[in-house]
């Protein structure tokens, strides 16, 4: 008996009187995070409570901003975040979604691996660098080639005038956009490629053993395979653009009216708020500025709670 014991004893891995300091240790670490969490958000409402309180739900529906005369609507902001947001990832989408099939099911393999590094190091570049490519090079190019043949050609009266409206000096909505698009589209593209690849290898060749084209995989299995985790990259993308500052502060105009065309001026919260952060001079313009970030913050969240409620139907399914 003392044996078998002394046995028992002996099975116990050596690990097991850590194991409750480590639960501890990892609770303690997700509490912390939840903490600092709800201090960010504690901290921006009442940093943007003055502002709140005068100008009430006109904060969020007027575009006048006069630092001046200490009143602030932010709808110019907030428009413009989400549409060069919106813009961003109707354009990076797609080509995302492209590069990454073209690695997992077209691309030679001796290309496949340099490829793949080269867009996962673009996903990397300092969004600083993005924007000064962008004033320096891409607004010019745009504005010589796109810009002033589209408005020339543009038919007195009509919509297209409308939407090409503007001083043809290469910033604007469209061109923040475009810089967007460019800073997430290597970042989608890396993680749809990862995702297509850890397919399951023997769904991917049991549909081609049944006679379909690259395309009804892609299409009928790896899709359905990865749509969740898919769904999620989306999203997350599409938070990146929304709360990106340097990039998009240096190419968008900075006005803080409504864009009227894509062409037109305008802002997004992050690049008002580093633009005027530093030379607040009044509690209120301060307020103002602590409160668009209280938006930006409401807005990047409600994004990530679309994601999850979709990935929850998804799973559903």
């Amino acid at each position: 008996m003392t044996d078998a014991v002394s046995d028992l004893s002996r099975a116990i891995p050596k690990g097991t009187s850590l194991d409750t300091p480590f639960r501890l240790l990892c609770g303690a670490a997700a509490t912390l995070l939840l903490v600092a969490l709800g201090g960010v958000l504690v901290s921006l409402a009442i940093g943007g409570w003055p502002a709140f309180h005068k100008f009430g739900f006109a904060f969020f529906t007027t575009s006048h901003w006069n630092p001046v005369t200490d009143v602030y609507g932010a709808a110019g902001p907030i428009v413009g975040t989400i549409v060069s947001a919106i813009l961003a990832l109707a354009m990076s989408l797609p080509v995302a979604f492209g590069v990454a099939v073209f690695l997992t099911e077209f691309c030679p393999p001796i290309l496949r691996k340099p490829i793949g590094v080269a867009v996962e190091l673009l996903a990397g570049v300092p969004s600083i660098v993005y924007g000064m490519w962008g004033l320096f090079v891409f607004a010019p190019f745009f504005a010589e080639k796109v810009q002033i043949p589209l408005m020339s050609a543009a038919p007195p009266g009509s919509i297209w005038e409308t939407l090409t409206s503007g001083i043809p000096n290469g910033s604007g909505v469209l061109s923040a956009s475009i810089i967007l698009a460019i800073m997430i589209l290597p970042y989608m593209a890396a993680m749809f490629r990862v995702l297509f690849h850890n397919t399951p290898p023997p769904l991917r060749e049991s549909a081609y053993a049944l006679g379909a084209t690259p395309l009804e995989v892609v299409m009928s299995v790896t899709l359905p395979h990865v749509r969740r985790s898919a769904v999620g990259a989306v999203m997350l993308g599409l938070g990146r653009a929304l709360g990106e500052t340097m990039a998009v502060t240096f190419i968008i105009g900075n006005a803080h009216g409504f864009p009227k065309s894509l062409f037109d001026s305008g802002s997004t919260i992050a690049s008002t708020i580093a633009n005027e952060f530093a030379e607040a001079t009044s509690d209120m313009h301060t307020s103002a500025l602590v409160a668009l970030g209280f938006v930006l913050f409401l807005i990047t969240f409600s994004v990530l709670a679309i994601a999850r409620a979709l990935l929850g139907s998804a799973k559903e399914v």
